[in-house]
């Protein structure tokens, strides 16, 4: 099937609905004519909106037994002696418009070898998202180095360039945007940043296959970038992860320390094992999985991103409702989940949970983003270990939890609300269920307030 192109005038078409948020009052008759005014929510007893099923996720695609059922067979089940890895690695990295791609284990694994790979050490600081999974700074802690947040702009939900400098220090080596839900980052606010201050950027792309910026793709706008087939993702594996670039040096060194240290490439051949490293390698089983998951990928996000952007258009018509804000210079997302803001003072202040379980009694699928993960206790976990009260002063431990106010994603963690990626491969009634639920819940948000 041809992919669909779709123009940047699409793609940003909503970007004035983030001017919403700074309203007071939204138009009433943005609405309509009350639909649903007299409906009882399906929360109080009433009937639900949406009667139907959703697509279930992952979708297997049974023409890849075969192969797959040979290669057990062979006992070729590891990528020293098989070939699909390989296969796998050259497809991705055509598919993503990238020289060279290394399969890794898993998403983790990869943001491990691409730290790795670039220097990251202990005592370093490493700047970073704090909207994003938690797997992104346990990759930085495993290398013993500091996480210092960036704060999130409320309106994209992604790390705000204008915030980097600020948390430099002479410890700072590397930062890493994360382009969660599928979202690119301002990677030239970032890269400019970065180049000012000689520091090495690391894409968090786990949740942005094929996603565009400036209409390159994401994970081949910095020195590495990382990517996850983890079994939630557009392209799954149940596990799985890859590494992009365009050095072969770097690459090469990247293939190193995935495999046990071993020389890669252009590296000079050492006896024995010259090279830290670990094993991290993608097994055979995984690639032959992806390489059919590929098949679809291209037809899957041109429909999540049709639907997104007809949600977008519909659901900024509901007062209350902020649809996200592109940022600058994006030019596709992806959706792995598709977010939305929630100003629970246009609902009669009913608690965004209230709001969320009422969708779900209607039939929409709903749950909020992330949490408020700076103020996890793995944080406190690490600092109070031997190790970094050994790599870092008190003071500077003491500055970073003063600093660890983060209002923009205090704001995001509190508002967001997500609709899960496959939802968005149903139809356009489904879509227009979505809407019509919200709408429902807006209309009758008196009576939810009291229940």
């Amino acid at each position: 099937m041809k992919a669909r192109k779709f123009t940047r005038r699409e793609v940003i078409a909503t970007t004035s609905a983030g001017a919403i948020g700074t309203m007071i009052n939204w138009p009433l008759n943005t609405l309509g004519s009350g639909t649903f005014a007299k409906e009882k929510l399906a929360v109080l007893g009433g009937e639900k909106v949406h009667k139907g099923t959703w697509p279930s996720w992952p979708v297997w695609d049974q023409t890849a037994e075969k192969e797959i059922v040979d290669m057990l067979r062979s006992g070729r089940w590891w990528r020293g002696n098989g070939e699909y890895v390989e296969i796998f690695e050259k497809k991705y990295a055509e598919l993503m418009g990238a020289k060279r791609c290394l399969a890794t284990a898993s998403g983790t694994t990869a943001l491990m070898t691409a730290m790795e790979t670039l220097g990251v050490d202990a005592g370093d600081e490493v700047l970073v998202s704090p909207y994003t999974f938690i797997a992104t700074y346990n990759a930085i802690f495993f290398h013993k180095a500091l996480p210092v947040f960036v704060d999130t702009d409320p309106e994209t939900f992604l790390m705000n360039p204008a915030k980097i400098d600020e948390k430099i220090t002479d410890r700072t080596v590397a930062i890493v945007p994360v382009h969660i839900y599928g979202l690119p980052v301002d990677m030239d606010g970032v890269n400019k940043v970065a180049k000012a201050h000689n520091l090495k950027v690391i894409e968090d792309a786990c949740q942005a296959w094929l996603a565009e910026y400036r209409g390159k793709k994401t994970g081949t706008l910095a020195d590495l970038g990382c990517f996850s087939f983890q079994n939630s993702k557009h392209i799954p594996a149940g596990e799985g992860g890859a590494i992009l670039g365009n050095d072969d040096d770097v690459m090469d060194r990247a293939n190193a320390i995935h495999n046990c240290g071993r020389p890669y490439g252009k590296m000079k051949p050492v006896a024995g094992y010259p090279y830290r490293g670990g094993n991290f390698r993608m097994q055979q089983s995984q690639a032959l999985i992806l390489l059919s998951q590929m098949k679809r990928i291209i037809a899957d996000n041109d429909k999540r991103l049709e639907n997104a952007l007809y949600l977008d258009k519909k659901l900024k018509e509901i007062p209350g409702i902020i649809p996200v804000k592109p940022a600058s210079g994006a030019t596709r997302a992806v959706y792995h989940l598709y977010p939305f803001r929630y100003k629970k003072e246009v609902f009669n202040n009913v608690p965004r949970e209230k709001f969320i379980n009422a969708l779900v009694a209607e039939g929409i699928p709903a749950t909020g983003g992330y949490g408020k993960q700076n103020k996890d206790l793995l944080f406190e976990e690490a600092f109070n270990s031997r190790g970094y009260k050994r790599l870092f002063s008190e003071a500077r431990l003491k500055k970073w939890r003063d600093e660890n106010s983060l209002p923009g994603n205090d704001q995001v963690c509190d508002e967001v609300v997500t609709i899960y990626q496959s939802n968005l491969l149903a139809s356009k009634a489904d879509m227009d269920d979505i809407v019509n639920a919200v709408s429902k819940v807006y209309e009758n948000r008196a009576e939810l307030a009291k229940s």
